[in-house]
């Protein structure tokens, strides 16, 4: 059986190597979400979505989070009926809504953001300064991977 650095060597074993890791640390980072938070990962990518963005439409945020937007509509109902996010009509166009993120959602978002982060580094402190400054450098092209249609 080939070894990892063999594989990883040629682009569909790199690929091979960047999903199963990209994967486990996303399981990772949701298992160490913040107690008090009972929100699905996608519930917490649209109050994310929100925080980074603004206020957005239902059609805006289905077209970021790559959904249909009957689903959107459906998951901010929720987040509004839990008191996480606020609609209000659109100011030029009276069929679509807006949505905002109310303290209450902004709160939630940050301490669990604030909870994964200081996992992750803690863990990047068991890293030598080589190996972080590798990571430093990869992380916006795996963003760019992830952003790109």
């Amino acid at each position: 059986m080939p070894t990892v650095e063999k594989v990883a060597r040629t682009d569909p074993g790199l690929a091979a190597e960047l999903r199963l890791s990209v994967m486990r640390l996303r399981r990772r980072l949701a298992n160490e979400r913040h107690p008090d938070n009972d929100l699905s990962m996608n519930a917490m990518a649209v109050l994310g979505a929100l925080y980074r963005n603004g206020d957005l439409t239902i059609g805006d945020l289905a077209a970021r989070e790559r959904v249909q937007p009957p689903s959107m509509t459906r998951m901010v109902n929720c987040l509004e009926g839990d008191g996480y996010v606020v609609r209000r009509p659109h100011e030029t166009d009276r069929r679509q809504v807006v949505v905002s993120l109310t303290g209450s959602g902004r709160t939630t978002l940050l301490a669990d953001r604030r909870r994964r982060d200081e996992w992750l580094a803690t863990r990047l402190k068991h890293l030598s300064r080589e190996e972080r400054e590798v990571l430093r450098r990869a992380a916006p092209l795996l963003e760019r991977l992830a952003s790109e249609a």
